[in-house]
């Protein structure tokens, strides 16, 4: 039969045809709901939307470089100790008083004569300037709009000191990766006490040398990536850094002539080690496996804290990181006896999303979830806070 003639133009193939109906089925208003009705798609969430430091993470991972992330993620080898630093807090639960007075909760405290409106401070971490354009200044800016929180600005920032302490004027710290040159220490000092560094803090752990994380990922583009490379044969038997095979407990006693401020020691899991910094004069301790980054299947931060206050009696205060996510996080290591908890990820993860904005609302959710845990467990001041609050089955 023949076709009329005013459908001839009308023709199509059966390609064209199968993707005029996908287009069709494409638009129609029945795929809304195939749609997760309590998110909205269209967009990224604003920054007053974000209720915990999570929903950072996941947008920091969105926003950033898959490299950039990576160097603040991963953990050393198989990331065992990463893990391990996050599944501890399972294992102590949090008893709470039932009457007491919670109308009205203090958080203040001093620290080697840093005063704190929290017992929080930010630990060192490197390469800030990946995260965001302003890097550490930026960093710094957010902690002080976050009731001036405290600081420690890495051996290794990229960014000069002088410029971070200038830019915002809460209080900082400075970390120290020290040299076997005793005098090849004297500059960063000198500048970093110089810029209004309050306390040096000197780690001592053997941080690896590379990771598998950052291996797997050594193609991709950006900075990180490059230079990330399979380690040489030649570098060292135990492939960690040689700059950090030679710690001596006489590092010490030979730094103090340099340091004018408090000095403490960062790395520290074992009470033998805590028992030798009280015996080399340090005013301070940072339990610590540097974030699960150092050797993998040591323990974890907090299950090793109890033991180290015990042995420090109270002669020094005892700082603690890594693993540490909500305010309910913090007042367990308060209860272990921890003078402050430092957070290194959690910041990072504020400045990759938000930029100096970040920082500072993810330090003031954590401060709030803090106060919240205190008022709910009967315990309206820092000095209430004690063991009796804990119930732990650590190993």
């Amino acid at each position: 039969m023949k076709q009329p003639e005013r459908y001839r133009h009308c023709k199509v193939d059966r390609r064209e045809a199968i993707r005029l109906l996908a287009g069709f089925l494409a638009s129609s208003p029945l795929l809304l709901s195939q749609k997760d009705p309590f998110r909205d798609h269209s967009r990224i969430p604003s920054i007053d939307e974000l209720i915990d430091v999570l929903d950072f993470e996941a947008l920091a991972y969105e926003k950033l470089p898959r490299s950039a992330y990576n160097y603040t993620a991963y953990g050393a080898a198989g990331e065992f100790t990463l893990r391990r630093n996050r599944e501890v807090f399972k294992w102590v639960e949090l008893i709470p008083k039932g009457v007491v007075n919670v109308s009205s909760i203090d958080t203040a405290t001093e620290i080697l004569g840093t005063r704190m409106k929290f017992p929080i401070m930010v630990a060192p971490t490197a390469g800030h300037t990946a995260l965001h354009p302003s890097g550490e200044a930026g960093t710094h800016e957010g902690c002080t709009a976050a009731a001036e929180t405290p600081m420690i600005v890495s051996h290794v920032a990229s960014m000069p000191i002088e410029e971070i302490a200038a830019s915002a004027s809460g209080p900082i710290w400075v970390q120290l990766y020290p040299s076997p040159d005793i005098e090849a220490n004297r500059e960063p000092l000198e500048k970093a006490q110089a810029a209004g560094a309050r306390a040096v803090v000197v780690t001592v752990d053997q941080e690896a040398a590379f990771y598998e994380r950052a291996l797997h990922d050594r193609n991709l583009a950006g900075r990180r990536s490059r230079r990330a490379r399979l380690p040489r044969r030649d570098l060292n038997r135990y492939r960690i850094p040689v700059k950090r095979l030679w710690y001596e407990w006489k590092l010490f006693d030979e730094l103090r002539s340099l340091i004018n401020v408090p000095m403490l020691a960062k790395g520290v899991l074992i009470a033998e080690d805590a028992k030798r910094c009280i015996e080399h004069g340090l005013d301070g301790i940072v339990v610590s496996n540097h974030g699960g980054r150092a050797l993998d299947y040591s323990p974890s931060s907090l299950e090793v804290l109890p033991e180290i206050v015990d042995v420090v009696a109270g002669r020094v205060p005892v700082l603690i990181d890594s693993g540490f996510r909500r305010g309910s996080d913090i007042l367990k290591a308060l209860a272990f006896g921890a003078s402050a908890v430092c957070l290194g990820r959690v910041p990072r993860w504020g400045l990759g999303a938000f930029g100096p904005p970040g920082v500072q609302r993810i330090l003031e959710i954590v401060q709030a979830e803090l106060v919240m845990a205190m008022a709910h467990s009967g315990r309206p001041t820092l000095t209430s806070i004690d063991r009796s609050l804990v119930r732990a089955d650590l190993p």
